[in-house]
């Protein structure tokens, strides 16, 4: 692939992106010029400010730009509609909490959907110069696999599929160890591969052959340096680790993880705690600002007792802290030991309710806010069961690598409330794990969404 030409695609994309965003405002301000005051002008030049700022902050966060991104189609129409979502509500939230009333909302909602539009038909250009450039082989691959194995073949079906159009040549390996047919042709020899490569204009060398298998790998991977063409290793890790892993490098020496971990990341980390932040901020404002004084007094009225339930509940690294709850049952001596149970004589009148729509569990927010809990993530349980379900499960720790939420993967899926068999919690832990290994904003989005959903509609297992 031509990097110089990667790289000017992906400005390129950045820089049309925010011109049909100030061309929009350009045109929606001449139709509307008859309904805007001379005296607002400050305030709608503002918002074109804050629009272009947004619309550049929402895309580094989600990553639209980037070469896993631009060269497919599907990803970047994603991406680009993950990024314009979180752009519409920071822009609502602009207008809300700067009580810029002086800003017609048909102008602001035209610009919404005419950039929205156009963010399509940008993507849409895309998808045509991309098959332009492609058809002209200015972004394609070509590749060489030394050795013919397992790994080759699947190497080959993988490369096939890669969004970045790519030509696999063919394989170099000694005739003596090539036993059946292959859908690409045998080159040459392993010894003559470089030599072959430059033949043929190839851009990147695969070996599934290790160094240490064969000396002569060494003096190839110096020969394809000095033809300016990419060598690379493809290790065969099946002897030690009967799993995927993932090579991550401490300086020059290489780390192998059992799973993959975006939020070890700390520019992950930090997204997720903006995330909260914003979130759990909104939500305490409006909501739990007049939630809380309604409920404690209905909690109050209903059964004498705290109106918050404090309990001591497993957080990120095994660390317990104070998770906060509405009380929904009566004070009693069980409540850090025995789980809710169908029918539970223990739950309030009120708590039933509080419970079955989840707002039992809003005061959680407070433990966003204080870094204790995340918005969403694996439900923290308590510390004893939390020893008890390690003893069931063997990868049950796991979940504690990051903090607990107030909803989670597992929870939106089906698998919330009592467990009764060890299936339930091996199930749980499932979705709990797929979560830590796939975290994305847009999934924290899509749960947050699923969560509010499942509230309106109600849940069979929440009781």
């Amino acid at each position: 692939m031509n990097q110089r030409l990667a790289n000017l695609l992906r400005l390129g994309f950045i820089v049309l992106d925010l011109l049909v965003l100030n061309l929009i405002f350009l045109v929606n301000w001449y139709i509307f010029r008859d309904t805007i005051a001379a005296d607002s002008v400050q305030e709608y030049t503002y918002l074109s400010f804050f629009s272009n700022t947004a619309w550049v902050a929402m895309s580094w966060f989600v990553g639209i730009y980037l070469n896993r991104n631009i060269f497919s189609f599907e990803k970047f129409c994603r991406e680009t509609v993950k990024a314009f979502v979180y752009f519409c509500v920071i822009e609502v939230v602009y207008l809300y909490f700067f009580k810029e009333t002086v800003i017609s909302r048909l102008f602001f909602f035209s610009v919404l959907c005419s950039f929205g539009v156009s963010l399509l038909v940008n993507r849409f250009f895309h998808l045509g110069l991309y098959y332009f450039f492609e058809s002209r082989n200015y972004i394609v691959k070509k590749v060489m696999i030394i050795g013919y194995n397992d790994r080759a073949r699947k190497l080959a079906e993988y490369l096939e599929s890669a969004p970045i159009k790519t030509k696999i040549v063919g394989f170099c390996e000694e005739p003596s160890n090539v036993t059946e047919l292959s859908n690409y042709p045998i080159i040459s020899n392993v010894r003559d591969a470089v030599s072959v490569s430059r033949d043929h204009d190839v851009t990147e060398i695969f070996s599934t052959i290790a160094p240490e298998q064969q000396e002569g790998i060494y003096q190839l991977m110096n020969e394809a340096d000095n033809a300016c063409i990419r060598f690379r290793i493809i290790p065969d890790l099946s002897h030690f680790i009967r799993k995927p892993v993932h090579i991550n490098y401490f300086n020059d020496i290489p780390v192998l993880s059992l799973r993959k971990e975006p939020l070890d990341d700390v520019g992950n980390r930090i997204r997720k705690r903006l995330f909260d932040l914003i979130v759990s901020s909104l939500v305490v404002i409006l909501i739990l600002s007049w939630l809380v004084p309604i409920l404690s007094l209905l909690i109050w009225l209903d059964s004498r007792g705290p109106v918050f339930f404090i309990q001591e509940r497993s957080g990120v690294n095994g660390r317990p802290f104070k998770c906060i709850k509405f009380r929904s049952m009566r004070v009693n001596m069980d409540a850090n030991a025995k789980q809710a149970t169908k029918g539970d004589a223990r739950i309030t009148r009120l708590g039933r309710f509080l419970r079955k729509s989840n707002l039992d569990e809003m005061p959680q927010f407070f433990n966003v806010l204080k870094s204790d809990m995340s918005v969403v993530g694996p439900r923290p349980h308590m510390v004893k069961h939390t020893d008890d379900y390690s003893k069931i499960v063997g990868d049950y720790m796991i979940r504690h690598f990051v903090k607990p939420g107030i909803t989670g993967w597992a929870q939106v899926s089906g698998y919330r409330g009592e467990v009764r068999e060890d299936e339930d919690i091996q199930r749980r832990i499932e979705y709990d794990i797929w979560y830590l290994e796939n975290w994305s904003l847009w999934l924290d989005s899509r749960i947050m969404f699923l969560t509010a959903f499942n509230m309106v509609k109600g849940e069979k297992n929440a009781y």
